[in-house]
């Protein structure tokens, strides 16, 4: 195996297999499949949420209260895996992440106490974070500007998958097997992964690293100190579009599959039959969106220009979210968070590639790191928000509330997010 992927002579393919331009692709293809596991494990207790509450005794404020045991730590651990990107490289960072969340997975599988399946979960958000702060800096130094985009939505693109694999998968394991083996299996994956992880993934040599520089902001090795980082507007703006934005696509993975049981009718089975649409959804119209917005980029539009237009294009959409509670049907409430899934991960996506393209290369995983702390703290809030109301009396206002928060992203990101580099005379690292 590590011959067939690091000889530089012998057969054509291990020739093929050392080429940088079709390297950056499998490593592509690997950081996709990392994301499909860490988006599965996360989504388990979304598809089990009913055994879990009767397993544990919970009801929705305790169920609110283990998934913000994840939500908090995956705050809380996303701005210092940032950090750890941009010091220590992807590939050591991404390699022991993967280590910790299978076994953190594989934990909450044998866990007999609520307390323990609790200290799993939070291990699990402390370890999960590390995968997209490592996967943003490995496209951003393989992959030029005109293609940027379009690998990012490739790798992101694991999440809508694992969303989509979750419910027919987790249930199977559980029906067929028991809800502790979904935790089990997965953990398991997790490993082979990592060692896959280990074995493909080596920095870009520099013809490769110089083409993707070209359209960054910065082209050299002047960045900012992570103290600089916090006084610069454009930091601020992309942490107030994730703060407002995130607690939207956190509602459907956490609480939209829990939703279609108790408050649509759907079944445990019928959820794994049909609970993956919005998610498949999401994942094309995303990946979609991302070549759309790379194709306004060859068209002559500087590139953060391009992804501003492109959400401009989609951001309301989410206005169908204020009709859920008004049309109790299955199939209308997966249509309508079809479309809203869409337009979260489509601004999941994009917002990364803005981030490339706004801050310098050298501190692009540090600045993914914060504003995805700050996005996981935006979801802690919303969860207390949802786990209070969404059995009571003026439970429509959680939907009202997130047809409304992406709008709200969309202004700040033209008012705020701007080019931003180290001023003339400033110290720099």
């Amino acid at each position: 195996m590590k011959k067939l992927f690091f000889s530089t002579t012998g057969n054509s393919l291990n020739d093929r297999f050392t080429q940088p331009e079709f390297r950056r692709w499998i490593i592509v293809s690997i950081i996709f499949l990392a994301i499909v596991c860490n988006y599965i494990d996360r989504q388990i207790v979304s598809v089990l949420k009913p055994l879990l509450k009767s397993e544990f005794n919970l009801d929705d404020s305790g169920y609110a209260i283990i998934i913000n045991i994840f939500t908090v730590c995956y705050a809380l651990s996303y701005p210092f895996t940032g950090w750890i990107v941009d010091r220590l490289g992807p590939k050591l960072t991404m390699w022991w992440g993967i280590i910790v969340w299978s076994i953190a997975c594989i934990g909450g599988g044998i866990s007999k106490t609520v307390g323990q399946f609790g200290f799993f979960r939070g291990l699990l958000g402390v370890s999960e974070p590390t995968i997209f702060p490592a996967q943003l800096k490995a496209v951003t130094i393989w992959f030029p500007g005109k293609i940027r985009a379009t690998a990012n939505g490739i790798c992101q693109a694991g999440g809508s998958i694992g969303a989509i694999l979750a419910p027919p998968l987790v249930a199977w394991l559980a029906i067929n097997y028991s809800w502790h083996m979904a935790f089990v299996v997965m953990g398991v994956v997790g490993l082979v992964i990592a060692v896959l992880w280990k074995l493909v993934y080596k920095d870009p040599p520099k013809e490769i690293l110089d083409e993707a520089l070209q359209s960054t902001v910065s082209k050299d090795a002047v960045s900012f100190s992570w103290n600089q980082l916090w006084t610069r507007r454009s930091l601020w703006g992309v942490i107030l579009i994730r703060f407002v934005s995130d607690p939207v696509w956190y509602f459907c993975l956490f609480w939209l599959p829990g939703y279609l049981q108790e408050e649509s009718g759907l079944s445990l089975v019928q959820v794994g039959m049909f609970g993956w649409i919005p998610f498949l959804i999401a994942d094309l119209g995303a990946i979609g969106t991302s070549m759309w917005s790379d194709k306004i980029v060859r068209n002559g539009i500087p590139p953060l220009m391009a992804r501003k237009k492109m959400l401009t294009w989609i951001t309301f959409l989410t206005a169908f979210c204020a009709f859920t509670p008004f049309i109790n049907h299955a199939a209308i409430t997966i249509a309508i968070f079809s479309v809203v899934a869409l337009v979260c991960v489509s601004w999941l996506f994009t917002v990364g590639v803005v981030i490339a393209e706004t801050f310098p290369v050298h501190n692009v995983a540090s600045v993914q790191g914060i504003v995805g702390g700050f996005g996981a703290a935006g979801a802690v809030i919303f969860n207390f928000f949802v786990g209070e109301t969404l059995d009571a009396p003026g439970a429509e206002n959680i939907f009202f509330v997130m047809a409304l928060l992406h709008p709200i992203a969309l202004w700040i990101l033209w008012k705020v997010v701007k080019p931003t580099r180290p001023n003339t005379g400033e110290k720099v690292n």
